[in-house]
């Protein structure tokens, strides 16, 4: 197979930002920033206010997911990213505490795998000292695929990490082994969430991606596996994410019935929703034993409420999962831009934010050219 590169201007294009005063190009559209900072939220077109912040340290990972990273794009001639292509992390915490003055009270660490990103527990305590402009620390996560927490979970929480989510596509070694397409097997994954359970990183969240005829059987062992540990499980439908998984609408298995299916074992009652943009539909077993969730961003849109921004690690933001085009915020980071310019460009690139992918996928949508999801987290 060919090289392949991961330089973003030949895999996306990228709206650019143009020298380092053009950031007037997205002016703050309602009220000066001052103001905006003062109400400590911003919102976009479609009042959907900012409030999480995803921010991808790595575009590695030692896994080969299916539909995630396959083999046959990201093999043994990709080039990922050169390291001073990755934002620092003084660039990551100070890009982190101006998103928290515009409202972001919530970090997600991603990938790639962002346990390989080297020193990883320093970032994690710097970014545990920001503030929400009325005093309060910032929600900071980080999802895994648990293949080092083994070795890393104490020093995450020691760090500072609130909490975790591990993504588990199995509990059975043979599927897990091939949607992984490393032969990474469930048990050291198991002992990665026994770790981070032991180190206080509650509540610890697995996430399982379901794709119909490969482990859309092995659903309800995973409801039962986990059922009174206080893991959450939550139930993930298969996405078209990027370009590469090879995404089909007959490879969705609908959150419903996957609810159907364990309500059928164990009965399920609905849950409301913790806070305004929550992804997940939550639902608590009738006994009391704990919950699961379902994600059904192809099945039930939830467009309507998102409030997530991703960051690139090359310092990218896009404002959404399905997004062909990312705005430059690297070149202000090291341009020597004030954390004014800087704040007023992502204030206007959120107030003028249109997505709602999800609610118009079509056949037609799916196909499009889309920015790979390990290059900007889940």
């Amino acid at each position: 197979m060919g090289e392949r590169s991961h330089v973003p201007g030949t895999v996306i294009p990228l709206t650019p930002v143009g020298k380092l005063r053009g950031a007037s190009a997205l002016p703050v559209a309602a009220g000066s920033l001052a103001e905006l900072r003062a109400a400590r939220r911003v919102a976009d077109s479609r009042s959907r206010h900012l409030h999480d912040l995803r921010i991808s340290v790595t575009d590695k990972c030692n896994f080969r997911c299916t539909y995630c990273m396959p083999k046959e794009v990201f093999g043994p001639g990709y080039k990922f990213l050169p390291h001073d292509a990755l934002l620092s992390f003084e660039e990551i915490t100070r890009f982190a505490r101006i998103a928290a003055g515009l409202g972001v009270e919530k970090l997600r660490l991603t990938g790639g795998e962002p346990t390989l990103r080297r020193n990883l527990p320093t970032l994690i305590e710097m970014l545990a000292q920001l503030r929400t402009p009325a005093g309060k620390p910032l929600d900071l996560t980080l999802t895994t695929n648990g293949s080092t927490l083994v070795k890393q979970a104490a020093a995450l929480k020691a760090a500072g990490l609130s909490r975790i989510t591990v993504s588990l596509d199995s509990m059975d070694d043979a599927v897990f082994r091939a949607m992984n397409d490393v032969d990474f097997p469930v048990a050291d994954v198991l002992r990665g969430i026994d770790a981070a359970l032991a180190a206080g990183l509650a509540p610890v969240k697995v996430n399982m991606v379901v794709k119909r005829g490969v482990n859309d059987h092995t659903v309800v062992d995973m409801a039962r596996h986990f059922r009174g540990t206080g893991v959450i499980v939550r139930f993930i439908e298969f996405m078209d994410v990027g370009s590469t998984n090879g995404w089909r609408m007959d490879d969705v298995v609908p959150s419903r019935d996957i609810v159907a299916a364990i309500h059928a074992d164990a009965p399920l009652v609905a849950v409301d929703a913790q806070y305004e943009g929550e992804v997940a539909e939550r639902w608590r077993y009738a006994d009391g034993s704990g919950e699961i969730g379902v994600i059904s961003s192809v099945t039930q849109a939830f467009c309507g409420t998102c409030t997530r921004a991703r960051l690139s690690t090359d310092g990218k933001i896009f404002t959404c999962l399905f997004a062909d085009q990312g705005t430059d915020f690297r070149a202000l980071l090291r341009g020597g831009a004030s954390d004014d310019d800087i704040a007023a460009l992502l204030a206007g690139v959120w107030q003028t934010r249109t997505d709602r992918y999800s609610e118009i996928r079509t056949a037609e949508t799916a196909s499009l050219r889309k920015v790979e999801m390990s290059y900007i987290g889940g």
